[in-house]
């Protein structure tokens, strides 16, 4: 079991492999349809109110039943990865099967793509706090700032591997 903590530097994904179950703790962000390319041009604009140089987004929302992954092959969603990379966001949380473009895109920035239990008990229990940080309006489709204590999940793409 490997342990990663925000914010994640490159060396902290040298041993990384395809396939090696991690954790997560720290601070991590949600993001799923509606956030998700509202984040892209808060980027482009230079008007993100946080760093997110080493951070991990989870592709979901957020309840009060808690959280679980969404499809990150969604267009909405894995058209915003390869861009969330080169800009930072070294690991993206989610499942589904992602194209080679975005595999490829992971690759040139270091980052990497964990697929995670979708069991929303297990994983609302592995946040120990959460604020709404972005996006209000949409409800829990908003983006959060959530602390969290060792979510689980299993490497899917790295160095341009594929689970």
């Amino acid at each position: 079991m490997i342990h990663l903590k925000t914010p994640i530097r490159d060396d902290d994904l040298a041993g990384v492999k395809v396939g090696d179950q991690i954790t997560i703790s720290g601070t991590i962000y949600t993001g799923r349809d509606a956030a998700l390319p509202q984040f892209v041009r808060l980027i482009e604009r230079g008007e993100v109110p946080f760093d997110i140089n080493g951070m991990a987004i989870m592709h979901t929302a957020f309840s009060d039943a808690g959280i679980a992954p969404t499809t990150s092959n969604k267009e909405e969603i894995e058209s915003t990865i390869p861009f969330l990379s080169e800009n930072g966001v070294k690991v993206h949380i989610g499942k589904g099967m992602l194209s080679d473009e975005t595999a490829e895109s992971l690759n040139e920035n270091n980052s990497i793509f964990v697929i995670t239990p979708p069991v929303a008990a297990l994983l609302t229990s592995k946040v120990i706090s959460k604020k709404c940080v972005l996006f209000e309006n949409e409800g829990m489709e908003a983006m959060f700032e959530l602390e969290v204590d060792k979510i689980p999940g299993i490497v899917a793409i790295h160095n341009g591997e594929k689970l």
